[in-house]
């Protein structure tokens, strides 16, 4: 029998092949929860979850925020052409 190592997240326990995603991943959600609690800061009333789902996009799309930041808004536009995640609960991936 094949011994086969997985890393998993402590934040949500997403499951990755490799240290290096699994790494990329943890720093997307610490950022994600960075403009979660920014957002909450700045607009008391915001609900926690719709907080927590903009942080987790904004923080997924960093590279094209900062590019908007920096004056190129039309990066924003690509967000929507970005290919999706390629993140797959563990019991999707047993055969």
């Amino acid at each position: 029998m094949a011994v086969v190592a997985k890393w998993m997240c402590d934040r949500d326990n997403s499951m990755f092949d490799n240290k290096k995603d699994a790494d990329a991943y943890d720093k997307m959600l610490e950022l994600a929860e960075g403009f979660s609690a920014l957002l909450q800061q700045h607009i008391p009333n915001v609900d926690e979850s719709k907080a927590e789902e903009f942080g987790i996009f904004l923080a997924k799309n960093k590279d094209a925020v900062m590019q908007a930041c920096k004056g190129r808004v039309e990066a924003l536009d690509e967000i929507d052409s970005q290919p999706a995640d390629n993140i797959r609960p563990l019991s999707a991936q047993a055969t």
